[in-house]
C-alpha cells in the first residue's frame, strides 16, 4: 500500500467524540480502511484500525518470533561471548561500509 495513502487514512479524535461516533467510525475503518488514533485529553491512548490490518501485523509479529526462535535454535550450542564478538565485528564492518558511502 502506498504510504502517503496510509497516512491519509489516518485519524485523531478524542475519547468521547469516538464514544458518540462510534458507529460512523467503525463504518469508515470498515468500509474505507480508514484508522483511528484515539485520545485522551491530547494522548494518544488506542488505535482502531481495520480487522485485516490488525491481522496482517499479527502475521508479522508471529513471522518475526518464528525467526527469532530459529536463530536461538540454530546458536543454541554457541557461546554468548562468540555470539556477542560476531555481532560487534558486523556492526563495525557495516559503518564503516556506511562511511566509505557517504
Amino acid at each position: 500500500m502506498d504510504m502517503k495513502r496510509v497516512i491519509d487514512m489516518r485519524k485523531t479524535v478524542s475519547a468521547i467524540k469516538a464514544r458518540k461516533n462510534l458507529g460512523e467510525l467503525l463504518k469508515e475503518v470498515y468500509y474505507r480502511g480508514d484508522q483511528y488514533i484515539i485520545e485522551r485529553a491530547g494522548k494518544p491512548m488506542a488505535a482502531v484500525v481495520p480487522l485485516s490490518q490488525f491481522e496482517a501485523w499479527q502475521e508479522q509479529r508471529e513471522d518475526f518470533f518464528r525467526s527469532i526462535d530459529a536463530v536461538r535454535q540454530k546458536n543454541r550450542t554457541t557461546k554468548p561471548e562468540t555470539i556477542e564478538r560476531e555481532v560487534q565485528e558486523a556492526v563495525r564492518s557495516a559503518r564503516k561500509s556506511r562511511r566509505k558511502s557517504v
